[in-house]
């Protein structure tokens, strides 16, 4: 009697459009793979927002996922794909090479036909975040925040010349040391920490080339030495407060949350908490698929 009174309620649909767990968050934490070396893998976003300075409006934010290292791009506004495209080879591509991976949001430049065309033909993997989840680009979110704060430190009187300051923003961020690798952008990613000023330089005696790959080297797998056990403490941290995700298999019915999603109600307060069910279509990982019709993701 009572299992069939648990599957009689595990059934009623009114209940699984309308009611919200209490348990931890499904999911446990996927982070992304850690690079074995500068400017292998970046991630791309945007700052908008800003006042107009010097006839720019927006900045394009470069982040190197291994060394932390960062460019911030003034843009005049929002750019199509192909004028994204082309901020990133003037900017990143000519200076540290093309990268294998560049992960970024579902913004229109990034989902269209050229960004794809693009990365493909440079042989570069699109890695884009889920639906509704800005934590997947997780780090170019965090320097974001981080350029906002310099921003606002700096330019308080006269909001309108944050243009003129922003390359003094993005030399101060690649020479602060980073917690994750405990090395600054600069130290990890050149081999050194360039002075501020002329008078802070010490000398570097290199005996031959070879040392100074040596010691590259040395650096790289001590800063990946230090980003694993950092996206481990991370990792554990996150998955204090979730639990593991229920295992979908394509065909599979499930119901969409609805928070993020505008419907046509009446009232917002009184709407549906999930929607469905809809089908699976397939799983990109362990906690995130696409369902059977384009548009949404469950």
């Amino acid at each position: 009697m009572e299992s069939d009174a648990k599957e009689f309620v595990a059934a009623c649909t009114i209940c699984a459009r309308n009611k919200t767990s209490n348990q931890a968050s499904p999911g446990l934490l996927q982070p992304l793979p850690v690079p074995r070396r500068p400017w292998s893998h970046i991630a791309v976003d945007f700052v908008t927002g800003l006042p107009v300075s010097q006839g720019n409006s927006v900045i394009l934010t470069i982040v190197d996922r291994f060394s932390k290292a960062a460019h911030f791009v003034p843009l005049p506004k929002l750019p199509t794909a192909k004028e994204t495209a082309e901020a990133l080879v003037l900017n990143v591509f000519r200076l540290h090479g093309i990268p294998l991976d560049i992960v970024s949001d579902r913004g229109p430049q990034f989902t269209s036909e050229v960004w794809k065309a693009f990365c493909n033909a440079l042989g570069a993997t699109v890695s884009l975040t889920s639906g509704f989840h800005p934590q997947s680009n997780g780090q170019t979110e965090r320097t974001n925040q981080s350029l906002e704060v310099f921003l606002r430190c700096m330019v308080s009187e006269n909001p309108t010349s944050w243009c003129e300051r922003l390359p003094w923003v993005e030399y101060a961020h690649n020479s602060l040391s980073n917690s994750s690798s405990g090395l600054s952008p600069f130290q990890c990613s050149l081999g050194y920490q360039p002075p501020l000023f002329p008078s802070q330089e010490q000398e570097i005696n290199i005996s031959s080339v070879h040392s100074l790959i040596r010691r590259m080297q040395g650096t790289w797998r001590r800063a990946r030495r230090a980003l694993l056990r950092s996206v481990q403490r991370m990792e554990n941290r996150a998955n204090r407060h979730r639990r593991p995700a229920p295992v979908y298999r394509p065909g599979q019915k499930v119901w969409l949350r609805a928070e993020d999603i505008p419907l046509r109600v009446e009232s917002k307060k009184l709407a549906p908490r999930f929607i469905g069910p809809f089908e699976v279509d397939h799983m990109v990982n362990t906690s995130s698929g696409r369902r059977r019709s384009p548009g949404l993701h469950c």
